[in-house]
């Protein structure tokens, strides 16, 4: 069977020569026009993992690096890169005459996607059925060879041990200890380019952001983050966590789909300077933007004030306060209790048990 043709105009040779790699769009669709060493490549422009612009790329060699998470695809061919052939965009065969080049649009190659197992992350998000769940954040940072006393992650224990009293379960994710990538900026690229999972983590298996996204979308009920205070504001770990779960806020732009349900966030701020309202107000704003709610008084915190720079006391009144140890048992207690009450009958626990006996839960 003769070969169907319907060659479309997409340029004067010349002026796409001046550029490796372009997008182009002739005949209501775009392409990925390239040229290296004297021979033109003509391919889809959209990438097969989620859309990305391949026009819009780079060269590698013979092959186009797609600008929003670098899948390769051969700029002729349209094959994946090596090991991953079965990846493929669509080719076109390309000609030159009278001095422009020419697509022929009708013999464009399939479009081919090898299957991949979906990354643990994309599952449903459901509640399984059990006792209610707190999850600990702790957003210092220290030396691990040479740990020091660190007030938040003091009256996050204490927070945590009061849920465990209570029947509760609880996770504790130290982000100190955790491997994880800085966010690279995805979004900056494209909203659609910043996806769930994010895409860091669906690329390298190595990067432990996916505990933090396990903990937050999928297994608690209630999370409570900790952080101190560095120069007027919450810990750089704690922003670098914060940029990496803008993946969680976006697939409500870009997919209305909501990952965070009923679900109940609250925090300890702890400094050696103020600026706690300030800290505070970053937190809620952020956390009600992934969707989380909050009960009466989501926050607990402790400040001596700018001109109290002696930290050796700063740490002692913290350490030994009767005071802020309750109240962080106490900010575990309403966070478990508006949690109870935000999940449905027939998934809720009878009740908080303790030592095999109701607990007398407190009023919020």
């Amino acid at each position: 069977m003769a070969e169907e043709e319907n060659w479309v105009d997409i340029g004067a040779e010349t002026e796409l020569c001046k550029q490796p790699l372009k997008r182009v769009s002739a005949g209501g669709r775009d392409f990925a026009f390239s040229v290296k060493d004297g021979k033109f490549g003509v391919v889809s422009n959209t990438c097969n993992h989620v859309g990305g612009p391949l026009g819009d790329g780079r060269l590698d060699g013979d092959y186009i690096v797609c600008p929003w998470h670098n899948w390769k695809f051969h700029r002729c061919t349209g094959l994946g890169e090596p090991g991953y052939e079965e990846d493929r965009v669509p080719a076109y065969p390309v000609k030159v005459e009278g001095g422009r080049v020419l697509v022929n649009v009708a013999a464009g190659s399939k479009r081919g996607k090898k299957p991949h197992d979906p990354h643990p992350l994309s599952r449903p998000v459901a509640r399984e059925p059990g006792p209610l769940r707190l999850a600990g954040i702790a957003t210092s940072a220290m030396d691990a060879a040479n740990p020091r006393f660190s007030g938040s992650d003091h009256l996050l224990n204490h927070a945590l041990e009061a849920a465990k009293v209570h029947g509760a379960e609880t996770r504790l994710l130290r982000l100190n200890d955790l491997k994880f990538r800085n966010c690279e900026g995805y979004y900056s690229k494209a909203a659609r380019a910043c996806t769930w999972p994010c895409s860091i983590t669906q690329m390298d298996t190595s990067d432990q952001m996916d505990q933090v996204y396990e903990a937050l979308v999928h297994w608690a009920d209630a999370i409570i983050i900790a952080t101190p205070i560095r120069w007027g504001a919450a810990s750089s770990l704690y922003f670098k966590m914060a940029e990496r779960l803008n993946c969680v806020q976006n697939a409500v732009t870009i997919n209305n789909k909501v990952l965070i349900r009923n679900k109940v966030a609250g925090f300890i701020i702890v400094g050696g300077q103020d600026n706690i309202q300030s800290v505070a107000g970053q937190m809620l704003g952020f956390f009600a933007e992934l969707g989380f709610i909050f009960p009466q008084f989501p926050y607990i915190a402790h400040s001596r004030g700018w001109s109290h720079e002696d930290m050796e006391h700063n740490v002692e009144i913290v350490r030994c306060s009767k005071e802020l140890a309750e109240g962080a048992a106490m900010l575990s207690q309403r966070l478990l209790n508006l949690a109870q009450h935000l999940i449905s009958e027939d998934e809720a626990p009878a009740s908080i048990e303790r030592g095999g006996r109701k607990a007398h839960t407190l009023e919020v």
